[in-house]
């Protein structure tokens, strides 16, 4: 099966094998996507490399049921919904592959959870149903197996109490936060974290003005005397994230890939490293559709590393709706 072969994938030979084979496989088997791909003049056997692959627009989760099975779902993820559309829905029909996603690119970058406390800050989360990031923080949360790993909503002097104990006995954590949220936490509070790892989940969701993140990460170092500040790319259309351990700069794990598209011309990729649409492989997706164009404007700084820059706004997304039903 396809889905047995998504986390071995050792080598960029393999995974574009791997890519060309679900490309076929979702073609046949998810018609939003067929219906997409025959609308732009390309079918199955056309597309011989990965570059050739269409990219699914990321506002089709907001329309349409974005599935490559019949399976009954095992859960649905939502989007938070704060541009005030619709939100996104993922079907998700086995959650496994989800969870073996998550904790394969996390071990892929951190280790062995095991050796964390998990601190989770993330109110605008916690406040809805749904939420893909909940789902996961609390999955490593109950693996960690720490006795203070935990989720923080408005008990902020309980976690600051936390932070300085743990400080104090050097135990590495890591404290996963919503940007707005680990903002107040830092302007409010005097912290020395020497031992903590801060991952920034992005956005202000609606509750401070967006500004981007090297000014961000300048504020949380500030705020708690850190050097590094690091990050998580995810979203609830995805089934992986990619993760910066500085800098800003993203890497994905080898089941995941970046490219990135012409801002004029959405069909077309921009292979220099120049600023444009970000597109995402996730082959994790292999029941909903791996191949999306998402609304973030990115550039790759090699094969391996690539920026997120921002948001297209609504007047600068050209090309993408190029299908209604």
């Amino acid at each position: 099966m396809l889905s047995n072969r998504i986390f071995n994938i050792t080598s960029k030979k393999e995974f574009d094998t791997v890519c060309i084979e679900v490309f076929k496989y979702q073609y046949i088997n998810n018609s939003v996507y067929r219906r997409f791909c025959n609308l732009l003049g390309i079918s199955k056997s056309m597309v011989k490399k990965v570059t050739e692959i269409p990219f699914l627009p990321i506002e089709f989760f907001k329309k349409e049921k974005i599935v490559s099975t019949n399976k009954t779902e095992d859960i649905i993820f939502t989007s938070s919904g704060t541009t005030g559309n619709n939100t996104s829905k993922h079907y998700v029909s086995d959650l496994t592959i989800y969870e073996e996603s998550f904790n394969k690119g996390f071990n892929y970058f951190y280790g062995d959870i095991r050796n964390y406390c998990v601190l989770a800050l993330l109110p605008s989360y916690l406040e809805r149903e749904g939420s893909s990031l909940i789902y996961m923080a609390d999955s490593l949360i109950k693996q960690s197996k720490h006795p203070r790993s935990n989720f923080y909503l408005n008990n902020i002097n309980e976690l600051i109490s936390t932070l300085k104990e743990l400080e104090k006995k050097e135990q590495p954590t890591l404290l996963i936060g919503v940007s707005f949220a680990l903002l107040e936490l830092a302007e409010k509070n005097k912290l020395n974290l020497k031992y903590t790892t801060i991952i920034e989940t992005g956005g202000m969701k609606g509750r401070r003005k967006e500004i981007i993140r090297s000014e961000l990460h300048s504020l949380l170092n500030k705020g708690f005397k850190t050097q590094v500040i690091h990050s998580e790319y995810g979203m609830t259309e995805l089934l992986s994230q990619a993760y910066s351990t500085g800098d800003g700069i993203f890497e994905c794990p080898p089941w995941m890939r970046i490219l990135i598209r012409n801002t004029e011309d959405p069909t077309q990729l921009i292979v220099d490293k120049k600023t444009g649409g970000i597109n995402v492989i996730d082959l994790a997706n292999i029941n909903s559709c791996c191949f999306i164009a998402t609304q973030d404007l990115g550039k790759k700084i090699d094969n391996a590393n690539f920026e997120v820059l921002g948001r297209f706004d609504n007047s600068d997304i050209r090309g993408c709706n190029l299908m209604v039903f």
